[in-house]
């Protein structure tokens, strides 16, 4: 079976694809391609051109019409472009139609993200949860991964090997499925039993969109190294650090804490210090995320609580 989702970490060249809609203007759609730009530099892959077209909503059959696909095809064959990316969520049926008329690599920004995530993930958790969404992602999509081996004639007999191969891979990926969800289960207990061992520590959140600079603020606040990088999703996995709050009454309010009180180290209160444990997450464009994505993000949000 194919690989479905491209993890080299190689220079192409990609064209993007968006749509002004009733309910999405101009000015966000600009945006929106400006952050997918930002997505393909990340993954390796630059942009050298935009294609944008306006419609009430994106057609059912190739998200665009098929007078800007043609357009599109044209660019794409004259200046040999390896890969077309569209600013939305493809449908399987989306995805077929496109790639059978493009004929180069077609992503969306599902796809494209998911990638970045593949080539971010260090650890265990991550790697795992990386990997579930994008077997969560590639199950529908079974189909156009062997349209060589469909049946041609239906009919008592003409049951081809295309089909009883589609199931079989079907079967691997939803044993595959189960399979890491019962090794998140593990993990999230392991992760459980390390989170009662921090006491009574105030635990803080930084959570925030990507590349906002939560890295950057947990290490002014806790003096560490975390690696911190001008890209989206240059840090993946959540991250704690223990952060000591010199000459803080426990008792006194201050904005890192919510509810609970911290360890005195001293009984004098001029002396005393509280202790933070801070871990960082990050987040995506909220109309643009994808079942998957939000299930790899809920359980980064679990993680930190």
């Amino acid at each position: 079976m194919r690989e479905f989702i491209i993890t080299e970490a190689k220079s192409e060249e990609a064209v993007l694809v968006g749509l002004i809609t009733k309910n999405q203007n101009e000015e966000q759609a600009r945006e929106y391609l400006d952050e997918l730009d930002f997505l393909s530099s990340t993954a390796g892959v630059r942009a050298v051109r935009r294609f944008t077209q306006r419609l009430d909503q994106p057609h059912s059959v190739t998200f665009v019409g098929k007078g800007k696909l043609e357009e599109i095809r044209l660019f794409v064959e004259e200046n040999e472009i390896g890969i077309v990316i569209f600013d939305d969520e493809l449908s399987p049926k989306q995805l077929r139609n496109i790639e059978q008329a493009l004929k180069v690599k077609i992503l969306d920004r599902t796809s494209l993200i998911l990638d970045i995530f593949a080539s971010r993930a260090t650890t265990a958790y991550a790697k795992t949860q990386v990997e579930l969404a994008q077997y969560r992602y590639m199950l529908p999509r079974l189909t156009r991964l062997w349209t060589h081996l469909e049946r041609q004639r239906g009919g008592v007999g003409m049951r081809g090997p295309g089909e009883t191969q589609l199931e079989t891979d079907r079967r691997i990926i939803q044993d595959r499925i189960a399979h890491l969800k019962a090794e998140l289960k593990f993990i999230d207990r392991q992760m459980s039993m390390q989170r009662k061992n921090r006491g009574k520590l105030v635990r803080v959140a930084l959570v925030g969109y990507t590349n906002v600079g939560k890295s950057t603020l947990m290490n002014v606040l806790s003096k560490s190294e975390v690696f911190a990088e001008n890209k989206l999703f240059a840090t993946l996995d959540t991250t704690v650090r223990k952060v000591i709050v010199h000459n803080l009454p426990s008792s006194s309010p201050t904005p890192w804490a919510s509810s609970a009180s911290s360890p005195r180290s001293s009984s004098s209160p001029s002396r005393a210090r509280s202790t933070r444990c801070v871990r960082r997450t990050s987040s995506t464009r909220g109309g643009h995320c994808s079942p998957e994505l939000r299930g790899a993000y809920r359980g980064r949000l679990l993680d930190a609580a």
